[in-house]
């Protein structure tokens, strides 16, 4: 088996990490040739920059096909909103890969300040709590019935009644958090995401 991580920009590094803690190949993706893998994880950046550097680079339309042709992918955070089918509140120009049938909204659980850290009870994972740090994450406003919700958090905006919010999705192969497991070292989200390929 061997991973691609999309290094455009953003959080790959410590992906790679993770990955190569778990003995699995992996390979940086930078340019088309690089798109021979089993699977793709998609990082936490930004998402507009990142949205511009995969048509810069030549990378969006293969990467895209790919997709839709069945490539497991995994994205946190930014990840999340490029794999989604709809993206509120993005750039007129920013695009989507589609993959995963949701809508988020960009830095729906706030800016910078607002970023926050819990403990998440997820569904297919043993061993106690993942702990998710939320950068500017995502909101998932909307989830058709092909996807499943595996971890959820309670949540208020702006000062209305906290209600859940789901944090942790997934639709076949495809696997999206609105989190960065990443930054604390939690890898059971990675495996997680190789069981299915």
């Amino acid at each position: 088996m061997k991973i691609g991580i999309l290094a455009l920009q953003g959080d790959f590094s410590n992906h790679m990490a993770i990955l190569e803690k778990l003995s699995v190949e992996t390979i940086l993706v930078k340019t088309p040739e690089d798109l021979d893998v089993d699977g793709i994880i998609i990082p936490g950046g930004e998402s507009t920059t990142i949205s511009m550097l995969l048509e810069s680079s030549g990378l969006y339309g293969p990467l895209e096909v790919l997709l839709k042709g069945g490539m497991a992918a995994f994205g946190t955070c930014a990840g999340m909103i490029l794999l989604a089918d709809s993206v509120v509140d993005g750039r007129s120009d920013q695009v989507s890969l589609g993959g995963i049938d949701i809508v988020v909204r960009r830095n729906g659980f706030g800016r910078q300040v607002a970023s926050f850290e819990t403990n998440l009870d997820v569904s297919g994972i043993t061993g106690g709590t993942v702990r998710a740090v939320f950068i500017r994450a995502p909101v998932v406003e909307k989830v058709s019935a092909a996807v499943e919700v595996l971890a959820s958090v309670n949540y208020s905006f702006s000062g209305l009644a906290s209600r859940p919010v789901p944090v942790i999705c997934r639709q076949g192969k495809v696997l999206v958090s609105s989190f960065h497991p990443e930054l604390v070292g939690e890898d059971r989200l990675h495996k997680l995401f190789l069981e299915r390929i």
